[in-house]
């Protein structure tokens, strides 16, 4: 059995920052792709950052250059720095992970996270 854990929301004014991390723990023997998505209220699920276990990442325009994706391997975790947040960054996080549970790869979600920004 494999669960996600995500930390780091809250309530932060415009142009402030927060840091988000998920931890994956259970039954992993490899871990492949970790991944930031969010949702806001009546809007779908969209994704933001993505980092493979080379570090090769990808962002989505909107988070360009104000979001950091990094992940730790030796913790299992993901981390992402979010710098000069915005009111349209409000929304529910979600991280992702794709990893080896010892019988198949599977993709995992977090529980959310929720991120607030205040004008």
């Amino acid at each position: 059995q494999v669960q996600l854990v995500e930390s780091g929301g809250g309530l932060v004014q415009a142009g402030g920052s927060l840091r988000l991390s998920c931890t994956a723990s259970g039954s992993i023997l490899r871990v492949n792709v970790m991944g930031w998505y969010r949702q806001a209220p009546g809007k779908q699920r969209e994704l933001l950052a993505r980092i493979t276990s080379g570090d090769s990442t990808y962002y989505v325009d909107s988070v360009k250059g104000r979001f950091t994706i990094s992940r730790d391997n030796a913790k299992n975790t993901v981390y992402l720095q979010m710098n000069s947040l915005r009111p349209e960054d409000t929304a529910v996080y979600y991280c992702n992970v794709d990893l080896w549970n010892g019988r198949n790869w599977s993709n995992y979600w977090g529980q959310g996270t929720q991120v607030t920004v205040s004008s």
